[in-house]
């Protein structure tokens, strides 16, 4: 009962979120759209909370950013902006949009899960982001702890060849990225590579390509999440 409670609020709040921010155009709906974004999607936290930090030579990490902010990452000469929200008809995305064209960023989406596993599609549409975008470039997710910290991991990996020990770093409680959460499934993808790579060499883009298995490792993560709390429940 509580369990199917929860389910209908929660589908609830998402179309409550989804009724916001189809056309930033129109007056009315623009000022709805702005305490959309400052409100539902915790804008107001991210005026003074911006979680910035360069993690490579001409790459930056970051929470979601304003205009403001946009407009600061262009007078640094930034170039590229890669959103990890990926691509939605939502205010926190038009806006973006709207200042990256006024700014003449250009604006890269790869849409990504901070408590799902990655999708080999997602994996690939990154690393391939990587390879190409201009530098200097600013990722970002919404809070930019999990599916960033997991980004800049993998740059790190494949862009500037550091093992994954040192790369992993970037998903850490620094960005205020908890391991102990559904979001912890990030850990767990990069815990399943660090083994298999322990036992035999591999770089990272072709074990994703060539032998990660999604299913597989939701299926580990849930074994491990089970155990966890069947010894939390048993002290």
């Amino acid at each position: 009962m509580i369990r199917k409670l929860s389910k209908y609020l929660e589908q609830k709040e998402y179309d409550f979120r989804k009724s916001f921010g189809h056309d930033i155009t129109d007056p009315v709906e623009r000022k709805r759209s702005v305490q959309h974004v400052r409100w539902l999607d915790h804008g107001i936290l991210r005026v003074f909370w911006h979680n910035v930090a360069e993690f490579a030579p001409g790459a930056y990490r970051s929470n979601h950013p304003d205009h403001k902010r946009l407009s600061g990452f262009h007078k640094q000469g930034i170039k590229t902006v890669l959103n990890l929200r990926g691509e939605q008809l939502q205010p926190h995305y038009l806006f973006e949009e709207e200042s990256c064209k006024q700014l003449g960023l250009t604006l890269v989406n790869v849409k990504m899960a901070a408590r799902k596993a990655p999708s080999v599609d997602a994996l690939v549409r990154l690393m391939d982001a990587f390879d190409t975008i201009e530098h200097p470039f600013v990722v970002h997710c919404k809070s930019g702890a999990d599916r960033t910290g997991l980004a800049a991991t993998l740059y790190l990996m494949l862009q500037e060849g550091q093992p994954i020990e040192v790369a992993r770093k970037q998903l850490s409680f620094r960005f205020l990225h908890i391991r102990r959460t559904e979001t912890g499934i990030l850990d767990h993808f990069l815990d399943v590579y660090a083994a298999r790579n322990a036992t035999s060499p591999i770089p990272v883009d072709q074990w994703i390509k060539e032998e990660y298995d999604r299913a597989a490792l939701i299926k580990s993560f849930r074994h491990k999440q089970e155990n966890l709390r069947f010894w939390q429940g048993w002290r």
